[in-house]
């Protein structure tokens, strides 16, 4: 389903029901838009199942309706009618596979770049896989895209520029982008409207910020700073419900007294140690978006190379530290959350 995790399913989803099936988190990775990297992280599926699942709990606990329906234990084969599916408190060994409901998710018809979503929508009833991405923003740190595509004033700030430094917001940013298409964009609150189809947007706007107001008073508590993430939604029988995986290191962006907690470190990584490939992307992005090219990566001519081995480990220990200090229980055998931050500003 995405280039770092699978999809199983047990039962289809039909116009009137929804069916279920589960992600199983490998230790894979990607960053700018690529797909699966030369690397494994070691133990990153697990911190992700992990700490998705804490995070699925939360939401429900909060009220929020959600396509969670809990962990699978790792130890039986999914499908076994034998209780394996069980909330994260109960689970005897990191997890990697979490049961969900499932959705339709209708072909999305395109002729270049140009995505036709009165076809998908003809195709999704009442009971389909909302084809957007709502982004929350409680800051804009330098280099944000918000800072190329907008002006502080298109958010009601007080001054007439973005200033040299992050910006930290008393009122979170919400955004909506493309999700199935083969480069994301973003949009204007009316495109979003149209391509959401029967959900409204209002809606969705209301269900992120909650649901950013319960992952960062949470991460609070871990002395974690939550600085922005998103969600995917599907629609069922007249609701919204958060799908897809919410609040963990390759979703959301968390600091720890002002040093990166999240996939950030590894794209940062890349563009200093791999400028080349980095740069190489850049341009085949903006070389199809010119000549209405969907496949950006066969306009790109350059690969990513491995990480070195230090990389790697300082990769899984921030994973797994991350997550233990956020889920407040040693799931992972790791150093301390500051020490652990502490190995990645060395490289």
């Amino acid at each position: 389903m995405t280039s770092v995790k699978e999809f199983r399913v047990e039962r289809e989803a039909t116009p009137d029901s929804l069916g279920q099936g589960a992600f199983v988190f490998t230790d894979d990775y990607s960053v700018f838009d690529w797909g699966k990297m030369p690397d494994e992280i070691p133990d990153k599926g697990a911190s992700l199942c992990t700490m998705g699942a804490y995070n699925f709990e939360l939401l429900e606990a909060a009220g929020i309706p959600t396509h969670y329906r809990g962990v699978v234990d790792s130890e039986t084969r999914w499908g076994a009618d034998d209780g394996e599916v069980v909330p994260l408190s109960e689970a005897e060994s990191r997890p990697t596979e979490m049961a969900i409901d499932l959705t339709q998710v209708p072909n999305l018809p395109r002729e270049g770049r140009d995505y036709d979503y009165e076809m998908f929508h003809g195709a999704a009833d009442d009971n389909y896989l909302i084809p957007l991405e709502v982004v929350f923003r409680n800051s804009v740190p330098v280099g944000s895209s918000l800072r190329r595509r907008t002006d502080p004033a298109d958010h009601g700030l007080s001054f007439d520029e973005w200033p040299d430094g992050a910006v930290q917001l008393e009122e979170p940013i919400v955004e909506f982008s493309t999700k199935f298409e083969e480069s994301d964009r973003y949009l204007s609150r009316s495109e979003a409207d149209r391509i959401a189809g029967v959900a409204d947007v209002d809606d969705l706007e209301a269900v992120a910020r909650e649901v950013n107001r319960v992952v960062t008073e949470h991460a609070a508590e871990a002395d974690l700073v939550h600085e922005d993430g998103k969600i995917e939604c599907l629609y069922y029988d007249g609701e919204i419900r958060v799908a897809d995986v919410v609040g963990t290191f390759d979703e959301n962006r968390f600091t720890f007294h002002g040093q990166q907690v999240s996939k950030e470190f590894l794209r940062q990584y890349h563009k200093r140690e791999q400028p080349t490939w980095a740069d190489a992307v850049v341009e085949a992005k903006e070389e199809a978006k010119t000549n209405d090219v969907a496949d950006w990566k066969s306009l790109c001519d350059a690969t990513p190379e491995p990480l070195p081995d230090e990389v790697v480990t300082a990769a899984r220990d921030l994973y797994a530290a991350g997550t233990n200090a956020y889920v407040d229980r040693e799931f992972f055998d790791a150093p301390s959350l500051a020490d652990a931050v502490m190995a990645v500003n060395d490289l």
